[in-house]
């Protein structure tokens, strides 16, 4: 479609693509208004679950026959899949076509119709503008996340649980509501635009030609020309070189930007909507600011092609250096009883519950499946009243506390402080401090690493014959999407289960999500393969710049010559 698209309307088509764009994301949003709404364990008795069995939050007998009701209604054919991630998928589909013409046609309509020490500049400009969208997108993703899935359709007094609350799942369709309205009013102004646009009187004149010409040819004139276009630039040594760089490199930037909110709430104790909210207006501004600079850089000193691979080369190598220091910033694990910390002064009893259960809980008949936090007076985090031994409640909604808890009591405590309330405990207050460290950090990298961003681009349109620029970013474009956009989020995604201590389970049997992982761990999987895929990556852009810049003098030479 790419090669193509560049004999015809670019901007036209480009309009259609966002028009698909816009669809395809009010899509994603369509499982929200069809499936039921969100239910949740908790200690609290709220709404939601009225009609569900419901098993008691405290240490109670009644438990485990509570429990087999459950598992009989299983096995009746009850069913706690959907299918609704069938309809997300073919929105994001739709996204994905309608995405795919928008950055070549794009660029390659830039780079023809500016004059050469302009379409740098330009190009800077629409990728620092391409950036004010992840502002909007981070600032509306915390919106979101700070909203109950379920907002207006349920009593906020009733939703016991927190966005720090493992449980807790934000308005996420909001989102895309939004964003698709904004989309499908973004694709009219493209429909307007011609399909050239002349700098001066002796480029209209070859435009026009050219035009006229591309109007004679047929698609089938034209297709007969993709097959030799295609081998002309997969048989380009260097275009191949920096293709394998660009997907490697592309990876490590896609772990990043996909599990970084993540890597921060596990990290440091965040919630989703602060985490994403103080990405937005840090990290986003700094890349906006790099990526102008490095249009105005390759514009101000007219950076050649090995010019601007050395700029690439200097920003990515300074990158890697600047996150050095992430290695060094991180917090503990919180101490949860059974998980991270034995339970004091009882005898853990050898159980399908793997250590949760133990001499202080064993009779409360707790599921496995239940997962509840509550903070113990003795600092210590349970998993649920139940593990944590308490039989009486207090109080109501997320104001309720647990009392007369004997596992905490075995911390040596009375009965009267024996309590607990709804919640994990609280991290260490210097964790907050090196969570606004790393965000520093981070945006100085962000900065550093978007002066290569023009570069990044204009050097897959330029190591190639002027006729195949389009194709070249099409090529570019689609291996990128397809082996540095798809594998790395789906084999980081599977490391990261490999850290989980905590993993949430379904009533009706098989594993949920995990509510726990081990930090440190999780922090070197993330650091590690990050710097790794970048180090080889680079390694990879210094060869490509030996050859541009071998290529540069053997056709300096051969001007000589000539």
């Amino acid at each position: 479609m790419l090669y193509f698209g560049a004999k015809f309307h670019r901007p036209k088509i480009i309009g259609a693509g966002v028009l698909l764009m816009g669809i395809g994301t009010l899509l994603m949003a369509l499982p929200h208004f069809i499936m039921s709404q969100y239910k949740y364990d908790t200690a609290a008795a709220h709404s939601n679950d009225a009609d569900n069995f419901t098993v008691s939050s405290t240490c109670s007998s009644d438990n485990q026959s509570t429990v087999q009701q459950l598992v009989s209604g299983c096995l009746k054919g009850e069913s706690e899949s959907s299918p609704m991630w069938v309809i997300a998928l073919f929105g994001n589909i739709l996204r994905g076509i309608g995405e795919a013409s928008i950055g070549p046609l794009g660029m390659s309509f830039i780079d023809d119709y500016a004059r050469p020490e302009n379409s740098a500049f330009y190009i800077g400009c629409l990728h620092t503008l391409g950036v004010i969208g992840p502002i909007f997108g981070y600032s509306l993703g915390s919106l979101c996340a700070s909203l109950y899935v379920d907002i207006g359709l349920v009593d906020q007094e009733s939703v016991t649980i927190t966005p720090q609350d493992s449980r807790w799942v934000g308005a996420w369709w909001l989102g895309y509501v939004v964003s698709g309205l904004l989309t499908l009013l973004a694709a009219l102004p493209l429909w307007f635009l011609p399909r050239a646009l002349p700098e001066n009187p002796q480029t209209s004149k070859l435009d026009n030609a050219s035009n006229q010409h591309k109007h004679t040819l047929s698609i089938t004139e034209i297709a007969k020309d993709f097959g030799p276009s295609l081998k002309r630039l997969l048989t380009n040594g260097i275009y191949l070189l920096y293709l394998v760089y660009s997907v490697l490199a592309l990876n490590a930037f896609t772990i990043v930007i996909t599990y970084t909110p993540k890597y921060l709430e596990q990290q440091f104790g965040q919630s989703a909507s602060k985490t994403n909210f103080l990405i937005g207006v840090t990290s986003i501004p700094a890349a906006t600011l790099g990526m102008f600079l490095s249009g105005w850089i390759m514009k101000r000193f007219k950076l050649s092609l090995l010019g601007s691979t050395r700029l690439m080369f200097f920003s990515s190598v300074t990158t890697l250096v600047c996150t050095i220091p992430y290695f060094a910033l991180s917090c503990e694990n919180i101490d949860v009883a059974g998980v991270t910390v034995p339970y004091q002064g009882s005898v853990e009893v050898q159980d399908i519950s793997h250590g949760l259960l133990t001499s202080c809980n064993a009779d409360c008949g707790c599921p496995d499946f239940q997962w509840d936090p509550v903070c113990g007076q003795n600092g210590v985090t349970y998993i649920s009243p139940c593990h944590a031994g308490c039989n009486s409640t207090r109080g109501a909604g997320q104001n309720m506390t647990f009392h007369g808890c004997t596992c905490i009591q075995s911390w040596g405590l009375t009965s009267g402080t024996s309590t607990a309330v709804l919640g994990q405990c609280s991290r260490e207050t210097s964790c907050t401090k090196m969570f606004y460290i790393y965000l520093a950090l981070q945006s100085l990298a962000f900065f550093v690493y978007s002066l290569g961003t023009v570069p990044f681009f204009l050097i897959s349109l330029r190591i190639v014959d002027p006729a195949l620029k389009s194709l070249s970013v099409g090529v570019f474009l689609l291996v990128l999407r397809v082996f540095g956009g798809i594998p790395a989020p789906i084999c980081f995604g599977a490391l990261i289960d490999s850290t989980c201590l905590k993993w949430g389970q379904k009533k009706c049997g098989g594993s949920g999500a995990c509510r726990m992982y081990d930090t440190e761990t999780f922090r070197y999987l993330f650091l590690g393969l990050v710097s790794s895929l970048r180090t080889v990556s680079y390694t990879l852009l210094w060869i490509v710049t030996i050859q541009i810049k071998r290529k540069v003098q053997n056709d300096n030479q051969m001007s000589k010559d000539g």
